[in-house]
This record gives structure tokens, C-alpha cells and sequence, in this order.
């Protein structure tokens, strides 16, 4: 009989202001499995977690770890107790090493002094038992980003942790990094840990998974065999209806497309470092360009130089027929740019503003609601209601604080903003990173739109999926560097992006100059 190393019993979150997150959760997670957890923002899947890592106490119900009934005070007491977290956005510090990182907080002594010594020699042997391939004396700021993963898990290896709860740890890897975190989960599997895997990416949740646990608005929907039940079937039970996730089908060809953005000979520095190194490309209307790469490869850098958001160093960039490089953010909205940007607490919204402030937020100056004296109220409610309901932003009421609001809405008010000024360019970047099957489909849908009406639309994500099913045509970026264009994605797979998104492929200087001047 399977041993059940972790129980929840009946629970259910009921927050101060009445918000229900979850209701009589069940769910048993067997010792020695790997078990996917996934449900829509706002299902109610961040909270159980918390709850299991006492950051968060139950309303009712049960924890059962090992047989018995537990009440972890805090999350020091769950890790000291074999349950382990990492996070999605991982908790290490930059200056310090892979081995101070790892033993942070549980250092190893010689007398009154820490033993970094020590410290060096139990890391190498962690990370050789369950072969990692790292540097223990490398600084944190030099690992890429599936490298510091790698320390995150190892970190919670040190602690013995039999449950290792991992939250979205594919998001930024390339299928390459994420087959490698794969193989390494299936062997802990094999020495005997339990694996607790949350992810959007359904693809790999039926690859990776023993068993899937499906929550849908606070309650469980049942806990299913991997291999019995389909990508479809998960869709469905997830968000309660089937979805297409095809989308060449609803592209439409725009006759006679203009100019939308042109880029030309761009150079970014940063302390005296080349961020990125003379990038070129060209977007026409009706057309989406996608920019694939790993993170930290330039294409921040670059699309914070085009939108405004740090100064402009070299190169030229034309808006339609407007040299737009040095014009401030406001003239650039003006010329017709919109942005949906990659962290949408920090650069998308005002957290702590109602959501109808949020909607308005970079058109309020204009006619439509600003009066002689005072803002058109009645003007702003009626869009603001408008585009709640046409985006299906799941709230109460347009002046409830965005703060409130799950990730997935919260993405949902950024791109209903964005999209209400009918731009003649939109920059999406990690449009529907962190946010449910719904949603994002949703969100691609209305980019498709965009495109069929006429606007350029330039992507960048780090979702493999979302840029072949989204993308007419397609860049990747590595190392500051365009190393690939793809005129079109049919016989692409995304193994084939993976090689050049880790430097391993790169197309002919010769490739690329004509495929970005002469398009």
C-alpha cells in the first residue's frame, strides 16, 4: 500500500473581508510521487500552498504530515520538519556563494565561528548526490537563471526535505534546462521525495507528473492518474470549458500593410557592459514579431529602451514615419505605442488604485474624461464597466483596488488598458506569465485581434509556446545578439529555438543581415 506522507482534510480559507479562496480541500500526496497541482488564478492553489508552509492558517480543516495532525507555527518550523519551498521568484542572495546561499540560516560551526570550510564540503557532496552540476564557490550573480534554481532546490536538499513544493520552476527555462530539471525530479522521486509541482504549462504537467490534483474557484475538481486523463480533459475541468489553442486559423492577411516599427542599429550598455549589441528588425501592421530567448539575454533592455523606460543610447527607432528614440512616454502613447510590460505590480499597475483609476491611468489627461474642472466620473465608470466586462475581470466592482484582484485579473486590467487606445503598436512582454490557461487564451485572443485590425504587435516572451502559436514571424536574442530569424515557424520545433536560445546554434552573419534589413 502507498504510504500518504501528506494529507489535507476539508480545508478551506476564508479571509477577513469574506474572500473564500479555498473550500473543503481534499487532497492525500503519496510518499516517493511527483503530484501537479493546477487550477486558474485565483483558484485558490497559492493559498493551499501556504498553508501547507505555514506562511497562511486554515479556516478549518486538517494538515496531516506523516500519519499525524500537524500546526506549524511558521515556515521555519514546516522546513525543519521536511517540508521544502522554492519559490517562484527565487530568495537567494547575489553577493554571497552557492555554498552561503545553500547554508544560510543552518551554517555548520567550528566552536563560535561558521565553518565555511565545512560548508564548501557538504555542498559539493549534496550537489554530487544528486548530480548537479555546480560550482559551489561561484557567486550567485553569476549563474544563469537554471543554475540558481538549482541552488534553490539544493537549498531545501540541505534541510532534508522530504516534500519540495515548486512553484511555476519551468518559467523561464528553455526545453533543454527544463528536460534536465525533469530528469533530476524524477530521481528525486526515486530516492524518495515527494514532488509538489505547480505550473500553467499543461504540456509539461502531463509529462512530469504522477498525479494531478485539478482546483477550480476554491475547490477541488478531483485527483487524476497522469496518464489517464488528457491535456483537454485537464482544460476543461480546470476553467469548465474546452479551448482552442490554435490560432493561425483566426489570422486574417491586412492588405497594403504600412511601417509600424523600424529598428535600426540599436546598442545598449549598461555600467559600461554591452547589453545589447546591434539589434535590428522591422514590424509591419497585421503582423506579430516574436522575440524568443532566455531571460537576461537583452530583450529587457531592449524593450525598456523603445518604451521609454530607461534613457536611449544608440540607434534609431521609427514609430510609422516618426523618429521616436528621445521622445518622452507620454509622446510616444501619443504617436501610438502601447506596452503591456513583464512585471505588471512594479510597471503595470497601481496596486493600491481602484480598478477604474487603473483603466484611465495613462489616458486620463485626454478630452474623453478629463473636463474643464473635473474628471468625467460618469464617462470613466461607463468604460471602466465596459471593459471589465468585455476582458472578464472577475470583481465586484470597478473601484475594488487592484491589489485584490489574482494575478490573472490583475494581467487582465493591464491589457484591457493597453488595448482601449487601438494603438498602432503594442509591445506585449510575458504577456501571460504566472496566469491560468483561461486567461492567457483569452489574452491571445484579443492580440490576434490587434493584428487583424492593422497594429503591429511585437512579443516577447520566454513561453515557447506562446511565441510559435502566436507569431507570424520570429527573433531569438542571446547574449545581447539576434542569433536566429525564422520568416516562419512550419517544421520549427521548439528543441530546434532551444539550441539557439542557449548559444549553441546561431545563424550566418549573412542570414541575419538580410533577414532583418530586408523585412
Amino acid at each position: 500500500m502507498d504510504e500518504i506522507i501528506l494529507k489535507l482534510e476539508n480545508i478551506t480559507k476564508i479571509y477577513p473581508n469574506g474572500t473564500v479562496a479555498n473550500k473543503n480541500i481534499n487532497i492525500e500526496l503519496k510518499k516517493g510521487e511527483i503530484h501537479s497541482i493546477v487550477g486558474e488564478n485565483g483558484a485558490g492553489k497559492s493559498t493551499l500552498m501556504k498553508m501547507i508552509f505555514a506562511i497562511e492558517k486554515p479556516t478549518e480543516g486538517k494538515i496531516y504530515y506523516k500519519g499525524k495532525e500537524v500546526h506549524f507555527q511558521s515556515s521555519m518550523e514546516a522546513i525543519n520538519n521536511g517540508i521544502g519551498m522554492v519559490h517562484q521568484h527565487f530568495m537567494l542572495i547575489p553577493s554571497f556563494t552557492v555554498a552561503q546561499n545553500i547554508v544560510l540560516g543552518s551554517e555548520p560551526t567550528n566552536g563560535a565561528f561558521i565553518d565555511m570550510k565545512q560548508a564548501v564540503k557538504e555542498t559539493q557532496e549534496l550537489a554530487k548526490k544528486y548530480n548537479f552540476d555546480i560550482d559551489v564557490n561561484q557567486k550567485v550573480a553569476d549563474l544563469n537563471v537554471s543554475a540558481k534554481q538549482k541552488v534553490e532546490i539544493l537549498k531545501t536538499l540541505y534541510r532534508d526535505a522530504e516534500v519540495i513544493i515548486l512553484d511555476e520552476p519551468t518559467a523561464v527555462l528553455t526545453p533543454q534546462e527544463t528536460e534536465q530539471l525533469f530528469e533530476q525530479l524524477v530521481k528525486f522521486k526515486e530516492m524518495g521525495h515527494t514532488i509538489v509541482f505547480i505550473s500553467h504549462k499543461l504540456n509539461e504537467v502531463k509529462q512530469i507528473s504522477d498525479r494531478i490534483s485539478v482546483i477550480r474557484l476554491g475547490e477541488t475538481k478531483g485527483t487524476y492518474d497522469a496518464k489517464d486523463i488528457t491535456i483537454q480533459q485537464l482544460t476543461e475541468l480546470i476553467i469548465g470549458k474546452s479551448l482552442d489553442t490554435s490560432f493561425d486559423k483566426y489570422k486574417t492577411e491586412v492588405q497594403d500593410p504600412e511601417m509600424i516599427l523600424d529598428v535600426r542599429n540599436f546598442n545598449y550598455k549598461e555600467n559600461n557592459v554591452s547589453k545589447v549589441k546591434n539589434v535590428n528588425f522591422s514590424i509591419k501592421g497585421g503582423e506579430i514579431l516574436g522575440i524568443a530567448g532566455v531571460q537576461g539575454n537583452g530583450q529587457e533592455e531592449l524593450i525598456r529602451a523603445i518604451t521609454g523606460l530607461v534613457p536611449f543610447q544608440e540607434g534609431t527607432i521609427k514609430l510609422g514615419n516618426t523618429e521616436i528614440q528621445n521622445l518622452s512616454i507620454l509622446k510616444k502613447r501619443n504617436a501610438g505605442m502601447s506596452y503591456i510590460p513583464e512585471d505588471r505590480m512594479i510597471d503595470g499597475c497601481a496596486a493600491e488604485a481602484s480598478i477604474q483609476d487603473n483603466m484611465i491611468s495613462t489616458t486620463y489627461t485626454t478630452d474623453k474624461y478629463s473636463g474643464k474642472v473635473f474628471l468625467k466620473s460618469g464617462k470613466i465608470r461607463d468604460v471602466s464597466l465596459k471593459l471589465i466586462k468585455r476582458f472578464s475581470v472577475k470583481t465586484n466592482s470597478e473601484k475594488e483596488k487592484v491589489s485584490s484582484l489574482s494575478g490573472g485579473n490583475i494581467q487582465k486590467v493591464v491589457v484591457a488598458r493597453e488595448w482601449s487606445t487601438r494603438p498602432k503598436l503594442m509591445i506585449a512582454e510575458q504577456p501571460t506569465r504566472g496566469i491560468d490557461v483561461g486567461s492567457a487564451n483569452y489574452i491571445h485572443q484579443q492580440l490576434v485581434q490587434m493584428r487583424n485590425e492593422g497594429s503591429g504587435i511585437l512579443l516577447v516572451s520566454a513561453d515557447l509556446n506562446e511565441v510559435m502559436a502566436l507569431s507570424d514571424r520570429l527573433l531569438v536574442m542571446y547574449d545581447g545578439e539576434v542569433v536566429g530569424y525564422f520568416d516562419s515557424l512550419k517544421g520549427v520545433t521548439e528543441s530546434d529555438l532551444g539550441l539557439y536560445m542557449l548559444g549553441v546554434e546561431r545563424q550566418s552573419e549573412e542570414e541575419l543581415r538580410r533577414a532583418c534589413y530586408d523585412n
